[in-house]
């Protein structure tokens, strides 16, 4: 499979000639750009506040939970997206306290679900098990006063065309509109005498990200609070947003088409708009740097074998180009290739993450440069052959390392040896 690499800019469409300073930092490593990320949450906010002032945001730990990131969101105001229970537990122990959580997804543990909802955070029921759990709990918490929220599953691609993720299977997540679940849902709910339906997660994947799917979302919302009659404390978009690539939808595009909808049947003063980024945060803040180790010719082909991996890029094995740039180590005088695999340093023939052509020969010491890899890189690198790499933030031209190389000590911790086992 040939894949092709696309420059990040026009400044990527040279070779950067850097002479190398030993191995200060040893590859690969990731680099996340604080100065960018805060311009990007900046963006986010501002964008969010002109257009409905009444917002919360949410950042998706699942997209990238390492805790120097979390945290840094947190000391901004932004809540915990969470979707499991490790994931619930994680935020605690970073410091988010139950009532600035937004709890999600299909796979919550009840205990969790118990916390979040008794200390007034945002629970997103998405299964018929939360339902059971809700109706024990009024049971049994006649006193407080619970507010939920519903995920709908919607026919979005009969709304888009052509630009959903699954198509007309439709995704597997909340609970069908179209076939009357919701309804039931509705009913069920209604009937606790201390519960109220408080808002709608209305999350879709789209391949398209574009600022038209976002008004059909706003649309649905708009239809379920008329038809069945709902005063709710906010509306959730969830995530879902391009970042970072020139050309394309960004924070300022999506908000105000949103709004221009959702104000034809909320008030923005009663209902808040919740967002929920992941990727359009990171994604333009965030490089891997990876060097080549060794040069090799089989055949007709050059291949390039590098100590990066197309798993940490690229781990759902779906893309077809990169964006990236190279910084070449010494001085120039090289010749020209017409074509050179890049390669990575697993054992798996599917790890060649691009075909480099007629660029200047690459030697070994020379670093590639991947950019726009802040979403799911992290959170989905396998401990395949090389455990996790050195995480940095880039601070005032600084690089201050927040994640440590993972070793055996970090693979082993809470495992046993043979002859060690214990029971539970």
């Amino acid at each position: 499979m040939r894949i092709s690499y696309q420059p990040a800019s026009e400044s990527f469409g040279r070779e950067n000639l850097v002479q190398m300073k030993g191995h200060d930092y040893p590859t690969p490593y990731f680099v996340i750009d604080e100065k960018q990320l805060t311009a990007d949450l900046s963006m986010l906010e501002e964008s969010l506040r002109g257009s409905w002032p009444n917002y919360r945001i949410g950042y998706s730990f699942k997209t990238n939970s390492l805790p120097w990131l979390v945290t840094f969101l947190k000391e901004k105001g932004v809540m915990a997206e969470v979707v499991s229970d490790d994931e619930y537990r994680l935020a605690s122990r970073l410091g988010f306290p139950d009532c600035e959580m937004v709890y999600n997804g299909p796979v919550k543990k009840r205990d969790s679900f118990q916390k979040v909802l008794l200390a007034g955070g945002i629970v997103n029921m998405d299964g018929r098990r939360e339902l059971d759990w809700l109706e024990e709990i009024s049971r049994t918490c006649t006193d407080r006063k619970l507010n939920v929220g519903i995920r709908v599953n919607f026919n979005l691609e009969e709304m888009c065309p052509g630009q959903t993720t699954m198509g007309e299977a439709g995704g597997r997540f909340g609970f069908g509109y179209e076939n009357g679940v919701f309804a039931s849902v509705v009913e069920r709910v209604r009937r606790l005498p201390n519960v109220r339906i408080a808002g709608l997660h209305l999350h879709s994947s789209s391949k398209t990200r574009s600022v038209a799917v976002f008004e059909a979302i706003a649309q649905m919302a708009c239809r379920l609070k008329r038809e069945f009659r709902l005063t709710l404390d906010y509306v959730d978009l969830g995530g879902g947003y391009c970042g970072g690539l020139a050309g394309r939808p960004q924070y300022p595009d999506y908000f105000p088409a949103v709004a221009k909808i959702l104000s034809g049947a909320f008030d923005p003063q009663r209902t808040a708009l919740i967002v929920e980024p992941g990727i359009s945060l990171l994604s333009k803040a965030t490089v891997y740097v990876t060097g080549v180790v060794d040069v090799r010719d089989i055949g007709k082909e050059r291949y390039l074998i590098t100590d990066g991996s197309r798993f940490h890029v690229d781990p759902t094995m779906i893309k077809n180009s990169y964006l990236f740039h190279l910084e070449l180590q010494g001085e120039g005088g090289r010749r020209r290739m017409a074509r050179q695999c890049v390669s990575g340093f697993s054992c798996m023939e599917a790890d060649r993450l691009f075909e480099y052509e007629n660029g200047p020969e690459l030697r070994e010491g020379d670093r590639i440069v991947y950019e726009n890899v802040g979403g799911y890189t992290m959170s989905l690198s396998p401990l395949f052959i090389q455990y996790f790499p050195d995480v940095y933030i880039r601070r005032e031209g600084r690089l201050l390392k927040v994640r440590e190389h993972w070793t055996p000590e970090e693979y082993t911790a809470g495992s046993c040896l043979y002859g060690e086992e214990r029971e539970n």
